[in-house]
């Protein structure tokens, strides 16, 4: 059995993070999706409610779960028994980032990381312009979830 970890911040989880889940969700027994705190990052929903979106958001997959976590991937990754870190690459910018993050984990601990581009009617979406154009009213119905839209509307009026 092949198990999986996919951190991100999800903030919010968007139809490009379910696109790579659903992706990982196919190539792997298991797949752990975990939100994790990102100091480096501005965001708006807080563990809880990212947790909440990311099981409804993939409750149709049955060899997917998530957690909560506030550390070290690779510590997350040796406590779940992860046999890979997946991440999802949207253009050439996200590959030079990720794969320093890459390199630095496998240092670390030994563990790879597989990427996954997403496909390119998905590879514009980045949480931080989805939050900045529901801010704004603007329409991110066709971006994320259902339910994530409608927790966006409640957020931001």
């Amino acid at each position: 059995m092949t198990r999986v970890l996919y951190p991100g911040s999800f903030d919010p989880v968007h139809n490009g993070h379910i696109e790579i889940i659903e992706t990982a969700a196919s190539l792997f027994d298991e797949v752990v999706v975990a939100a994790m705190v990102n100091t480096s990052k501005d965001g708006v929903f807080g563990l809880d409610d990212r947790e909440e979106m990311l099981k409804v958001s993939t409750s149709h997959l049955e060899s997917v779960t998530v957690k909560m976590f506030s550390g070290l991937v690779v510590d997350l990754a040796s406590d779940i028994g992860a046999d890979f870190i997946v991440k999802g690459l949207r253009a050439v910018s996200d590959f030079e980032f990720e794969f320093q993050m890459a390199q630095m984990n496998n240092a670390a601990s030994g563990i790879y990381t597989l990427f996954i581009p997403s496909a390119s009617k998905s590879s514009f979406l980045a949480s931080k312009f989805i939050r900045d154009f529901a801010r704004y009213g603007g329409d991110i119905s066709a971006m994320v979830p259902a339910p994530v839209a409608a927790r966006l509307k409640e957020q931001y009026g």
